[in-house]
């Protein structure tokens, strides 16, 4: 099956390609829509060219749409299944590898993360019969620091890195006069070789072996496929691994669980302790369990197992004062929020807003927020009241933002964020976003109206014609768009850690403004005159009541969206009216 994107862009005019690089047709080949496609498929169309996305699940389809596109050149970003034939010998096609020139395999990325590898790179590869060898139409390099995440380095140096290389090969393809260079072992600059697959047993470690260690291996698999090991005699894959703070009692077994939190659980390795934030069940070969927290999928294996104490675990929810600004950080996995979750961060805002501060900043992780928590709903005994409790949930801490009245309210969107998480940052007074976030405001390609305020936040900010057609294109939202709409206040470039020390200052600036006690009554004026033009209770009634056929009646079949999206299967959406 091939699924087809709708939302093919005719050439923009704002802002216009630059005059080096004339506008041209290119068509996205990928094997998901993910975030590095996403970027590309936005910055490409703010540069004036002619962007199609097609999903590689079918050759056949794959063919046809080329043939129809007649593109003058065709990217892969993203990209698992092989090129037909057909199409890399009649258009000019590139593959961006995830590794340094002569790099060549499936695995490339992994076996940077596993070796330890201080500097990696991404190469755009012309696409020829044997994989990942042909001519090469240019590189990028970047540092790889600490021990990251594998989805966190992709969705970070790396997409920056591709991203200017596919800026660079569309110029490329635009000159007529350009010649890629051959894969050539003997020049200097071609470090990478070809690399197998990795395997289970390249993956493993032991309990006993060092913290570093198995931090390594986990996060070279993350977010996928994991790590195969065992936890209490279950079967698991390891996701979502942090150093732990001590090891619990001595005679500790590497292996044991020997805490809890929130979800995670601490396992005692050779020389310390890591906790685990989510797992794989593992037990039935042919059908895995789902990715969920640890103590879920561990069920009553953990029931013993003590708490751990405050402090100790996974931050993710965490506040600090800073002067006169409040910092509440809110950092979940893939940036899912499940009913437990959002109940404290709930709490946290609570005590965030109480304080006497002059500026509240909401800050994210490397995902902002993605909303609601699909794969705790689908695993539920009854996802459709989980699915409830958890948008109820939601909608609370969405309230806590939208009607804090003794602060001025900031949101730090320095990762990409998707339907209720965006809304969630829109609640905000002031929006910074981090220049090359990529916003997905809309629910629908999930068979869901939307709740979280969204027919109040979204239109305060862009007008209701633009808010209408934001959530009915469904379309990615690049930052240029985001500023040009109203639905930021303010992009600033820069790595993650320069963004949030700007936007620590951009706080700042704002409690120290001379006319702060103005603002904040100008606030208070407008949410009051909102409140009686409609209350806030009504927006969220009627989300609520479209949102219960969508839960309970399956009316936009919410249930086979959310089962394809965590099973990354095709899935056509169905269409919902706004």
């Amino acid at each position: 099956m091939s699924t087809h994107y709708s939302f093919r862009s005719e050439r923009t005019t704002s802002p216009p390609a630059p005059v080096h690089v004339r506008p041209i047709r290119v068509m996205l080949l990928c094997s998901a829509f993910n975030g590095l496609t996403q970027r590309a498929w936005v910055e490409l169309r703010e540069a004036g060219h002619e962007v199609q996305v097609q999903v590689a699940w079918d050759a056949g389809a794959v063919r046809a749409a080329v043939t129809a596109m007649a593109p003058d050149l065709v990217i892969c970003p993203f990209l698992r299944e092989r090129v037909p034939a057909e199409v890399w010998t009649a258009w000019p096609t590139v593959i961006l590898h995830p590794g340094p020139p002569g790099d060549r395999g499936p695995s490339s990325l992994d076996w940077a993360l596993m070796n330890g590898e201080t500097a990696w790179g991404v190469t755009a590869v012309q696409a020829v019969e044997e994989m990942d060898a042909g001519p090469i139409w240019g590189s990028r390099t970047f540092p790889v620091r600490g021990l990251p995440r594998k989805s966190d380095l992709y969705n970070g140096a790396l997409t920056e890195a591709a991203i200017e290389l596919i800026h660079e090969a569309v110029a490329k393809a635009a000159d007529p006069a350009f010649v890629a260079e051959p894969l050539d072992y003997a020049r200097p600059e071609v470090t990478g070789r070809l690399r197998p697959a990795v395997r289970r047993a390249d993956r493993s470690f032991d309990w006993s072996d060092p913290s570093r260690h198995i931090l390594q291996r986990i996060r070279a698999a993350d977010g996928s496929p994991g790590v195969s090991t065992e936890l209490g005699g279950m079967p698991v894959a390891v996701f979502d691994a942090h150093e732990g703070r001590d090891r619990g009692e001595r005679s500790d077994r590497p292996g044991m669980v020997v805490g809890r939190r929130h979800g995670a659980v601490q396992v005692a390795t050779g020389d310390g302790s890591i906790w685990v934030g989510h797992l794989r069940n593992l037990s039935d070969p042919l059908v895995p369990g789902l990715k969920l927290p640890a103590t879920s999928v561990l069920g009553r294996l953990v029931d013993d197992v003590p708490e751990a104490s405050r402090g100790l675990g996974p931050r993710e929810i965490e506040y600090h004062r800073d002067g006169a600004i409040g910092v509440l950080t809110l950092d979940f996995y893939n940036g899912a929020m499940s009913t437990q979750q959002c109940r404290r961060l709930e709490t946290a805002l609570r005590y965030a807003t109480e304080q006497d501060t002059r500026v509240l900043l909401l800050r994210g992780g490397p995902t902002f927020s993605n909303g609601i928590h699909l794969g705790v709903i689908e695993a539920a005994a009854d996802p459709a009241s989980e699915a409830w409790a958890n948008i109820v949930a939601i909608d609370d801490v969405c309230r806590q933002i939208i009607a804090c009245p003794e602060q001025l309210v900031v949101s730090s969107v320095g990762g990409n964020a998707g339907a209720g998480g965006v809304m969630l940052a829109l609640g905000a007074d002031h929006v910074v976003i981090r220049e090359g976030v990529v916003l997905n405001p809309h629910y629908q390609t999930m068979g869901l109206y939307g709740s979280e305020y969204w027919t109040y936040v979204l239109p305060r900010r862009v007008g209701q014609v633009v808010a209408r057609a934001m959530v009915t294109a469904c379309q990615p939202v690049g930052t240029s768009q985001a500023l040009r709409t109203g639905l930021a206040d303010q992009i600033v470039p820069g790595a993650r850690a320069t963004f949030e020390a700007a936007v620590v200052r951009y706080a700042r600036q704002l409690a120290d403004r001379p006319d702060y006690p103005n603002q904040l009554a100008d606030k208070r004026s407008r949410r009051a005159a909102d409140e009686r033009l409609r209350p806030l209770q009504d927006y969220r009634q009627a989300e609520l009541d479209r949102m219960r056929t969508d839960i309970f009646d399956n009316a936009n079949n919410f249930t086979a969206a959310r089962r394809a999206f965590i099973n990354k299967r095709p899935h056509r959406p169905a269409a919902v009216s706004a």
